[in-house]
Parts: structure tokens; sequence; C-alpha cells
């Protein structure tokens, strides 16, 4: 009798082993920047969220400060199945989908209110791109707000295209580095996660970041002047998910999981000026900040006009498309 009451517990506890086992689906979900930046702290409310929800069935791993993939390597790898999860700059899909690079078309949106309507889900500027961005085997669950970017230089003062000229520049993005070579400048791209290494080892005379990007990667260290640039570009950042893992994801779980992603989206959009505005508070005493006039600002955006039209022919009719829509904001 007692042998057959062991063999029952055995058995029993190795059904409930099993099931743990296959209930538990983990998803792992690489990020390039630090968990303590706004877009780690972001991504993760999104997974607790749906670890919470789906009871444990589903678990959401973050892994900050590019320890699966640096920035470049998240669209493939997410796409490819390498990973489950990613979080990467737009910018990131412009060697297959060019018209990504939109955002970063100086001058194109005027203000606050023109990009939030322009990456509210279903709009005629972002329908387009995560329809595209399908294509390529992940899917986009939501935008992060990332913010305007800024100059970061050592001991040169940046206030008109002049002073780009013969500089090597740290860009991300093709658009970004038409802007730059329109100025005389050489650009460079460099991942988010090496700017530190690179600013301090001179790889490049001058950055293009994001103001918070400044105080959380500590960038201030290596660099002593920053530039604000007002409304040149939006830096957007989207988190992605490979399409046959959602795919065989059950109608339940997919509905949690969007629900988070439409919560933290909404919540991250809206606090995006406090956070820009933090960030500057922070560099008031650690960097020379220069702040443009209307006249230098007025340099800036006559120069970019002949990039419009760059954007348009490397990208072709989506991006016409796209930059009429945007206008129309």
């Amino acid at each position: 009798m007692k042998r057959f009451f062991t063999l029952g517990c055995i058995l029993a506890l190795t059904i409930v082993f099993n099931q743990a086992a296959v209930a538990e689906k983990v998803l792992r979900l690489t990020l390039q920047l630090p968990a303590t930046h706004h877009l780690g702290q972001n991504v993760q409310s999104f997974a607790d969220e749906v670890n919470k929800n789906t009871n444990g069935e589903i678990k959401v791993e973050v892994y900050p400060s590019a320890q699966l993939y640096k920035d470049k390597e998240v669209p493939q790898a997410v796409a490819s199945g390498a990973v489950e999860m990613g979080v990467a700059a737009l910018t990131r899909f412009v060697g297959t989908i060019p018209a990504v690079d939109l955002f970063y078309v100086p001058f194109l949106f005027d203000d606050e209110e023109a990009v939030k309507k322009a990456v509210a889900k279903g709009s005629p500027v972002r329908q387009p791109i995560d329809e595209a961005v399908l294509k390529t085997g992940a899917r986009i669950l939501w935008w992060q707000a990332y913010g305007g970017a800024v100059f970061l230089s050592d001991d040169l003062e940046l206030r008109t295209p002049a002073d780009l000229e013969g500089k090597k520049v740290r860009v991300f993005s093709k658009t970004l580095g038409a802007l730059v070579e329109a100025a005389g400048g050489a650009p460079t791209s460099i991942s988010g996660s090496e700017q530190f290494l690179a600013y301090q080892r001179g790889t490049v005379d001058v950055g293009i970041t994001g103001v918070t990007a400044v105080q959380k990667r500590k960038l201030y260290q290596v660099m002593n002047t920053l530039t604000a640039t007002k409304s040149m570009v939006d830096i957007e950042f989207v988190v992605l998910i490979n399409e046959k893992v959602w795919q065989n994801l059950s109608e339940e779980h997919k509905q949690v999981i969007n629900t988070a992603a439409a919560r933290v989206e909404k919540e991250l959009r809206e606090k995006m000026s406090q956070l820009e505005a933090d960030a500057f508070d922070f560099v008031q005493d650690k960097m020379n900040v220069v702040n443009l006039t209307d006249a230098e600002m007025a340099k800036w955006q006559e120069l970019a006009e002949p990039v419009v039209e760059e954007y348009i022919k490397n990208a072709g009719p989506l991006g016409r498309q796209l930059v009429e829509a945007a206008r129309k904001l």
C-alpha cells in the first residue's frame, strides 16, 4: 500500500511539474539602454503587468544595456526569432524600409502636438510604417517616445551649420547623415550603447543624441558642451515581438499584451515633455548648454530644405506618402 501511495505521489508531482513547464512561456526582451532610462522603466512596467495578468503563464524577461544585442542588431534578431522581443530605434529598419527615417527629416514636425498626431495608432503616418515593419517578420507592439535630439561636443559651441564643417559626427540615421554632409561634416554611425567610448576616445568630434541619454548614459563625463536644437528631429523607438511567436499566443494572452502595451505607450508619451525638462535641468551645472537664437535656427532650417527631397528620393513612394501625411498634420 505504501509503495502504491509513493508511486501515486511521484506521478502527481510529475504531472504538476510538466504542466508548469508547459504553462510558462518566456519572452526575452532585449534593450540597449540602461534599466534606469525611461525606456527601460517603460518596458519593465509592461513586463510586470503581463507577468501578473497572465498568472505567470507568460514571463517577460528584460535584458537591458545591450546584454543580448546591440541596437542595430535588434530588428534582425527579433524577425529571425533569435530573441522573442526587442526595443530598437525606428531608424534601424532603414536598410529594408528607407521611409522609416521620416522622423529624422529635420524640422518636419513643428511641435510636440504634431508628433503626437503622427505617432497615434492608426494614423496615416504610423499605420503604413507598422504595416511595412510587420512584413519583415517583426510586429510593433508600441512606440516609445524618446524626445528630441541635441548636439554634444567638447570645447566647441555649435551654433550654425558652418561649425560642423570638417567634423566627424556621430549619427543614428541616414537622413541625419545627409544633414551633416550638407553642412560639410563627416557622419559616422555609432550605436547608442557605444557612444560613451566613442566620445571618450575621440572617434568623433560631435555627437547627436537624445538629451535623456546624456544623463542616463553619463555622456556629460566625456563631452562638456550641449547644443539644444529645439524641434530639429524627433527620436522614436519601437518595441517588437517576433510575428511567429505572436501568432502562437492565445487570444487571451494577446489581449493582455496589447492592453499593457497601450497603457505604457500612453503614459510615456504624456510625460515626455517633463522627462526632457528634467534632463535639461540635470545637465545645466554639468555642461555648457547652448540655446540657439532664432537667426541661428533659421540657418539650420535653410540647410535642411534639400534634405527633405533627399529623403523622398531615397524612400520612394512610401516616403513621399508619409511626408505629405505629416505636412497635413
